[in-house]
C-alpha cells in the first residue's frame, strides 16, 4: 500500500472534476482487497481457481515465460482504493449542464484529493447533509439496490445476515419501508446498533441459531425474505437463509459468500435467489457510465444515479442515520493507519478520511530524478499507459538507449506507477505537456484507436518523430488527415507498430524466400479469441472493429513477406446469428507482384489452440510459423527448423530499431506508402464483406524512400496466372 503523489486528473467530455472533502473506507470490500494483495502466490491461486485454469491454458499455447510475464504484470497493476467520496465540483466538462463549479457532490471516486468522475456517477448533495454523511451514499445505494430486488412490502418480515455498514443501512431502509427486521451477526456491538435501529437480533457468536430464531419470530411460518450482506468464505449462510424462509420466500445476495447451493433448499419451498449488482441499473454499462447515456425513467425507474439521489433524500429527511456508523476519522496523510485499523479492529465500522483544503493541482509530477539530457540522445515521451503499453512497449523501450522524459495517461495512478516502474522523469495527465517540451524528440502514441489520427497530426506539427500503435487511422478521412500531416512534416518520421515484421521468425522467412522464382501463396490464421460485443474494440466509433484495429497486423505481414503492395481485397464474414460477425472474417489478398494471401481472422476458436499460424508456399517449398515460437521448413535442402526460447513477435526489435533511427537519423523504418496501403486494405476488407465484391485499391504515388521494387527481376510478375506452368505436387497422406 502506498500513499502516492500523482498528477491531477484532467476533466473531459461528460465528466466532473471534484475536490474531495471526505471519503468513506468500505471496510468489507477494501479489507478484502488489501488482504488479497498481501497474500502469497499460492494463497492467491487458491482464492481464484478460475484464473489458475486460464494460466495453465496460456502456458500450453504461449509458453511458460510469456505466461509468467503476463501474470506478474497483472499482479503489478496499481489499484486505487475507495469508491465512496464527497466533495466540491471544481470543473465540469462538455455536455454537463446540470452541475456548476462550487456544487457539493458525491461520487464513486477513489480516495484522492481530486477525482475525475463521469456525470452519471455523481449526485448533488442537498442542504442539511454534511460531507461525512454524504460519503455513505454509495454504500447505502448498494443496500438500496438489494432492497429493490427483494421488493419488500409493508408488514413483511425480513432477515439481514451480516450487519456491517451495508447491513446496518439495509436494516434502516427495511424499517423505513414498513418491514419488521431480524439482524444476524457474530459481532455484539454491531448487533447493538441494529437493535437501536429497531431490529430483532441474533448473536451467532453466543450460540444462537438463526433458523430457530426465525421460526420462533414468525410463529413457524418463516420469513418473507432474506438479504445477505455478509462477507464470509462459507456456504452455511445461504443454507440458513433458505431454511429461514417461508414457502416462495426470496433471498437476495448483496455481500460475498460461498455458493454451494443445495437444490432441496430451493426446490421444496420454491424460493427465489438473486444476486444484486452494486449500486443499481447502469453499473458496468459503459454507455451509461462513461458515455452519459441515461435510461428512460419511465422504463428504468431506479438507475444507480437515481439510487444515489434517493439515499441523499432519505438522509436529508432523517430516515437514514449514518452518524452512529462512524467509528474513526483519519487525515488523508495517515491513510495507511486507517487501513491497519480496519484490518486489526473488528469493532471498526465507518472509517472516514478527511482531506486538506489547500491542494496542489499540477497535471505533471516529477517521479524519477534524471541527469541532464545529452546532445543527440533519444528523449521520448509515451502517451498512454494501458495494458499493452505497460506490458509490452515500455519494457522494450526501457532496454534501449532512450530516455523516457514523460509517461502520460488519463488515469493519474496508472501514469505515476508506470513512470516509477520504468524510470521516467515525469508522470502527467496532460499529453500536451510532452508535445510542448522541445527536449522530447519522439512520442509513442498508445491510446484508444479513435485518437490515433489526431494525436499523430498534433505530434508531427510539434516537430516530433511518431511511433503509433496500430491502426494508423480508422477511416479514409482520418487517413487523408494523416497523409496531409506527413506531407507537411519537415523531416519527422512516422512508424506504426507492425511488430511482426521484426520477429526473428519473419526475418528467417525473408532470408529463405530471397531470390524466389515465383509469386508466393500465403495463409495466415488467427485464432483471435472471443471479445464481447460491448467491448471498446468492437465499437466502430472507438475501436473501429477488430479487422481495422488488429487485422491490419496480418495484412501488413503478408505484404512485407511478399515485398509487394496489396492490389485487390475480397472478404467474407460468417452468416447467421453471431452478435459480431466482422471478427470472423476470411480476407483474400492479391498483391501487385502476383502473390496471393489469405488472412483468416476467427474469434470463435478454442483458447487451447495456438493463436497465430502462418504458412508460405513457393518454389516447391513450404514454411510454417507456429505461434512465433517455431518455424519449420519443408522442401529446403539446408533448413528444417528455427526455434526461439520464447514467443517472439518482434516488439523488442521493433522498438530498438525505432530508437536507433531517432538517434542516428535516416529513412523511416516502414515507408509511408506501405503504411497507407495496408491501412486502405483493411478498409477495403470491411467494404468487400459488406458489399460482397472484390475491391481494387487505388494506386498511391510511390514515396521517395519506398522499399517496394518496381518489378521483381526473379520472375515476370505481370504474367497471367492462367499461363503459369503447372508444377509437381506432393500429397502427404494422414499416415505419413
Amino acid at each position: 500500500m502506498e500513499l502516492a503523489e500523482v498528477p491531477c486528473p484532467q476533466v473531459g467530455k461528460g465528466q466532473v472534476l471534484i475536490q474531495t472533502r471526505a471519503s468513506l473506507i468500505s471496510a468489507g470490500t477494501e479489507r478484502m482487497l488489501v488482504e488479497f494483495s498481501q497474500a502469497n502466490l499460492i494463497q492467491k491461486a487458491r482464492q481464484q481457481p478460475e484464473k489458475v485454469k486460464q494460466v495453465l491454458d496460456k502456458i500450453k499455447t504461449d509458453g511458460l515465460v510469456p505466461t509468467l510475464d503476463a501474470v506478474f504484470r497483472k499482479l503489478d497493476e496499481p489499484l486505487p482504493l475507495g469508491y465512496c467520496s464527497a466533495g466540491i465540483a471544481l470543473e465540469v466538462g462538455r455536455d454537463v449542464h446540470d452541475l456548476q463549479p462550487g456544487d457539493r457532490v458525491i461520487s464513486n471516486g477513489p480516495h484522492a484529493e481530486v477525482v475525475r468522475v463521469p456525470r452519471n456517477l455523481c449526485a448533488t448533495i442537498p442542504d442539511g447533509v454534511t460531507d461525512e454523511q454524504a460519503a455513505f451514499t454509495v454504500l447505502a445505494s448498494i443496500a438500496l439496490q438489494g432492497l429493490r430486488l427483494a421488493v419488500p412490502a409493508l408488514g413483511e418480515k425480513f432477515m439481514v445476515f451480516g450487519v456491517g455498514i451495508i447491513g446496518l443501512l439495509t436494516v434502516q431502509l427495511l424499517k423505513a419501508s414498513g418491514c419488521e427486521v431480524m439482524a444476524v451477526d457474530v459481532n455484539n456491538k454491531r448487533l447493538e446498533l441494529a437493535g437501536k435501529f429497531g431490529a430483532e437480533t441474533v448473536d451467532v457468536a453466543s450460540g444462537s441459531d438463526p433458523v430457530t430464531a426465525a421460526n420462533a419470530w414468525t410463529g413457524g411460518q418463516g420469513v418473507d425474505g432474506v438479504l445477505i450482506t455478509a462477507s464470509a468464505k462459507k456456504d452455511q449462510i445461504v443454507h440458513q437463509a433458505a431454511e429461514s424462509c417461508r414457502k416462495r420466500g426470496r433471498i437476495v445476495l448483496v455481500g460475498v459468500v460461498d455458493l454451494n447451493l443445495r437444490r432441496s433448499d430451493f426446490y421444496e419451498k420454491e424460493i427465489t435467489f438473486q444476486v444484486s449488482c452494486s449500486y443499481g441499473p447502469g453499473r458496468y454499462d459503459e454507455k451509461y457510465e462513461q458515455g452519459g447515456q441515461d435510461y428512460p425513467l419511465g422504463y428504468v425507474r431506479w438507475t444507480e444515479q437515481r439510487n444515489f439521489q434517493a439515499v441523499l433524500a432519505a438522509m436529508q429527511a432523517g430516515r437514514l442515520n449514518v452518524n452512529d456508523l462512524v467509528t474513526d476519522r483519519f487525515a488523508l496523510d495517515d491513510a495507511v493507519s486507517a487501513y491497519k485499523k480496519i484490518q486489526n479492529d473488528a469493532d471498526s465500522l465507518g472509517v472516514i478520511l478527511r482531506y486538506p483544503t489547500d491542494i496542489y493541482m499540477s497535471p505533471v509530477v516529477a517521479v524519477t530524478s534524471q541527469a541532464a539530457y545529452a546532445a543527440g540522445e533519444a528523449v521520448v515521451g509515451v502517451i498512454g499507459a494501458g495494458n499493452f503499453s505497460r506490458g509490452i512497449l515500455l519494457p522494450a523501450l526501457a532496454k534501449t538507449s532512450a530516455r523516457i522524459a514523460y509517461i502520460a495517461d488519463l488515469d493519474a495512478a496508472v501514469a505515476h506507477h508506470a513512470a516509477n516502474k520504468f524510470a521516467a522523469g515525469q508522470a502527467t495527465t496532460n499529453y500536451k505537456k510532452i508535445l510542448e517540451d522541445p527536449k522530447v524528440k519522439a512520442v509513442f502514441i498508445v491510446v484508444g484507436h479513435h485518437l490515433h489520427a489526431s494525436c499523430i497530426c498534433e505530434a508531427l506539427a510539434a516537430g516530433k518523430h511518431v511511433f503509433v500503435e496500430k491502426p494508423l487511422a480508422m477511416n479514409k478521412d482520418e487517413l487523408d488527415l494523416v497523409t496531409g500531416a506527413v506531407g507537411e512534416a519537415s523531416g519527422q518520421m512516422i512508424m506504426v507498430g507492425f511488430n511482426r515484421r521484426f520477429s526473428p521468425h519473419i526475418l528467417k522467412i525473408k532470408e529463405l524466400t530471397e531470390g524466389r522464382g515465383e509469386p508466393l501463396c500465403m495463409n495466415m490464421t488467427i485464432n483471435a479469441g472471443y471479445i464481447p460485443p460491448d467491448h471498446w474494440t468492437q465499437d466502430p466509433e472507438r475501436g473501429g472493429g477488430r479487422i481495422i484495429g488488429e487485422g491490419c497486423h496480418f495484412i501488413d505481414l503478408l505484404s512485407y513477406i511478399a515485398n509487394s503492395p496489396v492490389k485487390t481485397v475480397s472478404a467474407m464474414v460468417v452468416n447467421g446469428s453471431a452478435s459480431v460477425c466482422t471478427d470472423k472474417m476470411s480476407i483474400a489478398l492479391g498483391f501487385a507482384d502476383g502473390s496471393i494471401g489469405t488472412v483468416n481472422y476467427f474469434a470463435n476458436g478454442s483458447k487451447s489452440y495456438p493463436k497465430e499460424m502462418l504458412e508460405v508456399f513457393s518454389d516447391g517449398r513450404v514454411l510454417k510459423v507456429e505461434n512465433f515460437r517455431v518455424t519449420r521448413g519443408y522442401g529446403f535442402a539446408r533448413f528444417k527448423k528455427f526455434k526461439t526460447l520464447r514467443q517472439d513477435k518482434g516488439h523488442k526489435n521493433e522498438v530498438a530499431a525505432f530508437i536507433d533511427r531517432v538517434t542516428a537519423g535516416g529513412k523511416p523504418l516502414i515507408p509511408f506508402d506501405q503504411l497507407a496501403n495496408v491501412t486502405e486494405a483493411t478498409f477495403a476488407a470491411m467494404e468487400s464483406a459488406r458489399k460482397n465484391q472484390t475491391i481494387t485499391l487505388r494506386q498511391r504515388e510511390r514515396s521517395r524512400n519506398s522499399e517496394w521494387p518496381a518489378s521483381n527481376p526473379s520472375y515476370n510478375s505481370s504474367q497471367p496466372f492462367a499461363t503459369c506452368a503447372a508444377g509437381k505436387s506432393l500429397v502427404r497422406s494422414e499416415t505419413d
